[in-house]
């Protein structure tokens, strides 16, 4: 008998020849990872998936044909979802079904279909397999010996460390501190404990990133560009930077991925039509970069920017300066705080900002809430929705479509367990040492009343990320860089020392360049700061050339 840890790919068809080939080709790819089972019908499927929850296994991956006896791909897959909501599902269909195979994509959250017959496996089968069964495991907690994480629950430091983990991939198992059995002060925690055996007492990120291998050093006295900021903007601008041969520094102060990173599931990002996460599509980016050869230093903050000749000198936070010919900016935007009385008491510890994913296990068969009317608070609230018993989003507006996609506001109308209440502010937030109640005002009649709230996730607008360039770069009135023909005459730009004009993208020191959501009038898309990423490097290659 396999480990009954490993997890199950379960393949369904009523066609004996079509069952026996897909058997055939996931027993080639898979049997070192998975357990592989098949079955001819609909109800068996059933019942090997109520063994499963019997035995406490589960399925990383199920497939089923369409057109089946008694029971539909589609039916067969909704109950698979229903007791697996982490698996992953693929439908087998004729090319004749393919217009119910993408209903299906709404319907019952199908991750892809795949139009039979899928040969060459390993141009049409593998490539689609691999990346579900790769998305799977970035959330999957084996039961075996890894990085566990002790812990209180609504500690901020504990949210750090597993938000911190969550979006560098890093598998790990939460251990309650009041239940795990140790007498481990409180200054202590969280303690991290290593594959290795080695334990980290209230670690920072950089310590942790250290220790697991994830931290890297500057390799060069001098790069031809470096880049702060490591979201979509940056990522995109350090690959192709990278692969057109130029020396690519990228420093981040977090996690890469800025608010990207940090997205349950991205929708209408070209390419993905089943949608993508967040931390996945931010993975994906990293390795492109690093196969060109950009060195990332990450968590690092950058704290000055400054001339030196014609090089720009960074100064970062841990004393170590930068050098390089160019800078491109991409600081990105942080979620504004709340103003709600006693709001700050309870950050990491009941009011997160973002979706931290890293919660989503505390949040199981809990009431949710989202405050928040645009894309990011629509994509929160169905995440959440799949594992909290009920969801509720409070927003400003008199509704969703002054600032939400129609296709998120379609599948909120059609979630059974989110309620929006528009036209509602949260303006207090109470508890001991984590959140219990918060206080909510309806903006039309002024009536407040006070709810039970454990887990409140917010997505109230956003600052950018520049303070530490104050003086050195051109801001508007709200923080946001300047660049280009928004500077004005070059005449009139302190500091500038070229006989042209700034170039698009440019700020008010030469050769320093912005992209993404920290650029004045930007468009706040995903699309459009991967585009201005690209587009900047163009801007540096110009720069070069005049340099």
């Amino acid at each position: 008998m396999p480990e009954p840890h490993r997890p199950v790919v379960l393949a369904v068809d009523d066609d004996p020849h079509v069952l026996r080939a897909i058997r055939r080709d996931l027993i080639r790819a898979y049997q070192g990872r998975y357990r592989v089972l098949t079955s001819g019908s609909g109800a068996e499927a059933i019942q090997i998936l109520d063994s499963l929850i019997n035995r406490n296994e589960e399925p990383a991956l199920v497939l089923s044909d369409q057109r089946m006896p008694e029971l539909t791909g589609i039916e067969l897959l909704a109950a698979a979802a229903d007791r697996f909501p982490s698996a992953r599902r693929v439908l087998l269909t004729a090319y004749a079904d393919t217009s119910v195979a993408i209903a299906a994509i709404n319907e019952v959250r199908l991750d892809h279909y795949l139009i039979k017959p899928w040969d060459p496996p390993e141009e049409r089968l593998y490539p689609v397999l691999d990346e579900l069964l790769a998305d799977w495991q970035s959330s999957y907690e084996p039961p075996y010996g890894g990085i566990t994480v002790t812990g209180l629950p609504f500690a901020p430091a504990t949210h750090r460390v597993r938000d911190f983990l969550t979006r560098h991939r890093q598998p790990f198992k939460f251990q309650d501190a009041t239940e795990s059995g140790e007498d481990i002060p409180a200054a202590e925690l969280p303690v991290v404990t290593l594959p290795d055996g080695r334990r980290l007492a209230a670690p920072a990120t950089g310590q942790l990133a250290t220790a697991l291998g994830l931290a890297m050093e500057v390799k060069h006295p001098h790069y031809d560009v470096a880049i702060v900021g490591a979201g979509p903007a940056g990522l995109a601008a350090a690959v192709y930077t990278a692969s057109e041969g130029l020396s690519t520094l990228l420093v981040e102060a977090y996690v890469p991925g800025g608010q990207a990173g940090s997205s349950s599931r991205i929708e209408n990002y070209l390419g993905f039509p089943s949608g993508i996460s967040g931390v996945e599509l931010t993975s994906r980016a990293v390795s492109q970069a690093r196969r060109f050869g950009v060195d990332l230093l990450a968590p690092m903050e950058a704290v000055r920017l400054r001339r030196a000749g014609r090089a720009v000198i960074l100064d970062l936070a841990d004393g170590k300066e930068i050098s390089a010919g160019t800078v491109l900016l991409c600081p990105g935007l942080s979620y504004s705080r709340f103003d709600a009385e006693g709001a700050a008491r309870f950050e990491g510890a009941g009011i997160y900002y973002g979706a931290t994913l890293s919660e989503t296990t505390l949040c199981t068969g809990q009431h949710v809430w989202i405050v928040g009317g645009a894309n990011s608070a629509g994509q929160a609230a169905l995440h959440f929705s799949r594992h909290a018993r009920h969801v509720t989003m409070l927003v400003r507006a008199e509704n969703l479509e002054s600032r939400m996609s129609q296709y998120l506001i379609d599948e909120i109308n059609r979630a059974p367990n989110i309620d929006v209440r528009t036209r509602t502010i949260l303006v207090a937030a109470d508890g001991d040492d984590r959140l219990e109640h918060i206080t909510l005002r309806n903006l039309d009649t002024g009536e407040e009343v006070t709810e039970d709230a454990e887990y409140v996730f917010t997505f109230i607008g956003a600052r950018p990320r520049t303070e530490w360039l104050d003086g050195a770069v051109a801001r508007d009135p709200h923080g946001f860089l300047v660049t280009g023909q928004d500077l004005g005459p070059r005449k009139t730009i302190g500091g500038w020392d070229l006989p042209r004009e700034p170039l698009p993208l440019e700020t008010s020191m030469p050769g320093v360049f912005v992209a993404g959501d920290a650029r004045s009038k930007s468009i706040k898309r995903i699309a459009s700061s991967v585009g201005e990423g690209a587009m900047a490097v163009a801007m540096i290659h110009r720069y070069r050339a005049e340099s």
